[in-house]
């Protein structure tokens, strides 16, 4: 049975460990009685819960990102786990050398906030903390603390630090208007690099979808393309997840643009609709830095992301005002509460045309109603 006793003027915990194991703990001077039997109290709990360990027991949480790391590397795909490897080495020095168990909820608050204030992007940190979660996760399945901090934390929220801001002040996101995405079609010469900045914009798909596009993936009939694979780091994998192996609808204009490339497009074993000279997917730099930056130069454009022409599309579909959980269909999200949380600051805060028929409906239900009162007999 677990006791406290006092010890050359220190208190002392007496206890058996989970395997039966006698331990003793001697608390620093100066620690009161009632602080010795809360420890005591802890330390129960933890015995209860299975997941007592001595201090130089507790691995650090870099021992466990670690362990993490490689309990991963075999059920994911290999860019996957070299960017969870790459957050793990740049973003988590300072809880590396803390015992897994004494990182708080205070901890990865404080974590939080110090990104927020260098302005670190939230989207950036939202993917950070995915993964912290995750190693806390294990390190509780593994009995190296009895809780996961991550879950009980208040979460980052958004802030205009994360949009680009004009001349004017106004916060404005990273997308182009019609006359711009004209101006970059037009700036571009290469038919094949018109084609996948064309079909970028009208369909939404990630970079590393349109690389892994092939020729089996088009339905003329329907005017859909498939996206069955991608292409990254030099490799063939499938889609991110079920809801990114989806059919994206295309517009007859562009279908017909689709259709004079497949014409002229040489032919590659892979059967790729964008191959390279050697008849290989084209790789992602070489189309940023030799084809899709120049182009946004001589049109005079911002210089932005390839990614910002999914945005673009995201924007365009919302400002016709289009079904959310379309929209998340067609940009591959797992859900619309994801397509909200990206795009939520592009929708219409005001909205007149609703609140108009909104009363039409109501009134015009209550007029139907009312009826003449019959004529009183003379």
């Amino acid at each position: 049975m677990a006791c406290i006793t006092k010890r050359r003027g220190r208190w002392v915990i007496d206890f058996y460990d989970q395997h039966g194991v006698r331990r003793w703990k001697t608390l620093p001077k100066g620690v009161t009685k009632k602080k010795a039997r809360e420890e005591l109290i802890a330390i129960e709990n933890h015995v209860s819960k299975g997941v007592y360990l001595s201090r130089k027991d507790v691995p650090l949480f870099s021992e466990v990102a670690a362990e993490w790391l490689e309990y991963k590397k075999p059920k994911i795909r290999e860019n996957t786990w070299e960017e969870y490897a790459r957050q793990l080495r740049i973003h988590f020095r300072e809880l590396g050398n803390l015992r897994t168990n004494r990182i708080r909820v205070a901890s990865v608050e404080s974590f939080i906030t110090k990104r927020q204030t260098a302005e670190m992007n939230i989207n950036t940190l939202r993917r950070i903390l995915v993964t912290l979660n995750q190693v806390m996760n294990y390190a509780v399945r593994h009995r190296y603390t009895d809780h996961n901090p991550v879950r009980e934390a208040e979460r980052p929220k958004k802030n205009t630090n994360n949009l680009m801001i004009t001349e004017k002040g106004t916060a404005k996101t990273k997308i182009l208007d019609p006359d711009q995405i004209n101006a970059l079609l037009e700036a571009t010469e290469s038919q094949k690099y018109r084609m996948v900045f064309r079909l970028a914009i009208f369909s939404g798909a990630r970079q590393g979808e349109l690389l892994g596009l092939k020729w089996i993936d088009i339905d003329w009939q329907n005017k859909q393309i498939h996206i069955q694979r991608t292409f990254n780091h030099g490799r063939f994998f499938p889609p991110k997840s079920d809801a990114s192996n989806r059919k994206i609808d295309i517009g007859p204009s562009t279908m017909t643009e689709l259709k004079k490339w497949k014409l002229a497009c040489p032919r590659s074993d892979m059967d790729l609709v964008f191959p390279s000279e050697a008849g290989t997917p084209i790789d992602s730099h070489h189309l940023v830095a030799r084809a899709f930056q120049p182009a946004l130069q001589k049109a005079s454009l911002p210089r932005i992301r390839f990614h910002d022409l999914r945005h673009t599309y995201a924007s365009m579909l919302i400002e016709q005002g289009e079904n959310i959980k379309y929209i998340r269909s067609q940009l591959g999200h797992s859900s619309p509460s994801v397509t909200l949380d990206i795009y939520a600051h592009l929708m219409n805060p005001t909205n007149q045309e609703a609140a108009r028929k909104l009363e039409e409906t109501i009134f015009a239900s209550n007029s139907s109603k009312t009826v003449a009162k019959p004529a009183e007999q003379v």
